[in-house]
């Protein structure tokens, strides 16, 4: 895979904000879009509002709450699906709003289910909605394996195999495991993958220097923009208050 230049893969987090869509885009981790009022952001935001799907995942809230207290299911190496029995804490600290507590470990992560079409945030991780098509909870499961790793400039780039991951290579990891995407691609070419808009189950925001992907509800992202855990590297936070600043993807039918 090709080395990513610093413009295309930067996903810093040490910008300076010296205006409102400066700050908006410092706090994500990417960088300030100078034709943010021009017209043709203006046409392609106006295209990207009319092309949301009836019924689609939600991808802003008002609140970053992200408790859940529903039934939760585990599917077994079988298949079997029954009911989960979350792991006894080892000096974990509980986290009820916010980003992912828990660092990833050699060890797989459960592939978790919820009823229902949204994703929910379990101990750390996200569980899949058992009314998503399958690939949705491939996406979900596969980004679970790498929550708690580090952030690490150009990570998941060379290969999707690494010991921590950027904004673009999470986001690249997650779709790569439901056989979405065969490369890994930086922020920039995100902006010109898929389909535009809002998907039904998942939607990819990106710009020249940071990429998240919000599916079924929750947000996969390195940033800590809008969590309060204040968190960095992978992890299922909350969605944000609004994703001004980014163009707007989908996988092609989902």
């Amino acid at each position: 895979m090709r080395v990513r230049t610093l413009s295309t893969v930067v996903c810093s987090f040490a910008l300076v904000a010296t205006s409102a869509p400066a700050a908006l885009a410092a706090s994500t981790g990417g960088v300030s879009p100078g034709a943010a009022a021009s017209p043709r952001h203006a046409k392609r935001k106006a295209a990207a509002t009319l092309t949301v799907p009836l019924g689609a995942a939600p991808v802003t809230a008002r609140s970053s709450s992200v408790a859940y207290t529903g039934p939760v299911y585990e599917r077994t190496a079988t298949g079997e699906v029954v009911p989960y029995q979350p792991p006894v804490p080892t000096g974990q600290v509980t986290v009820v709003t916010g980003g992912s507590p828990v660092a990833a470990t050699a060890a797989p992560q459960p592939q978790l289910l919820v009823p229902g079409t949204r994703a929910r945030y379990v101990n750390g991780v996200a569980a899949a909605p058992m009314s998503a098509p399958a690939a949705i909870q491939q996406i979900i499961w596969t980004g679970d394996q790498i929550i708690g790793l580090p952030y690490i400039y150009g990570g998941g780039h060379a290969s999707f195999i690494a010991p921590g991951y950027d904004c673009s290579g999470t986001v690249s990891f997650a779709l790569h495991g439901a056989s979405l995407l065969t490369t890994p691609e930086d922020s920039s070419e995100f902006m010109a993958w898929g389909s535009r808009g809002i998907g039904r189950w998942v939607t990819i925001f990106s710009n020249p220097g940071h990429a998240y992907m919000t599916v079924a509800g929750l947000r996969l992202d390195t940033s800590a923009a809008d969590d309060p855990s204040n968190q960095q590297g992978p992890r299922w936070r909350p969605l944000r208050l609004a994703n001004e600043g980014f163009t707007v993807r989908h996988p092609l039918g989902l």
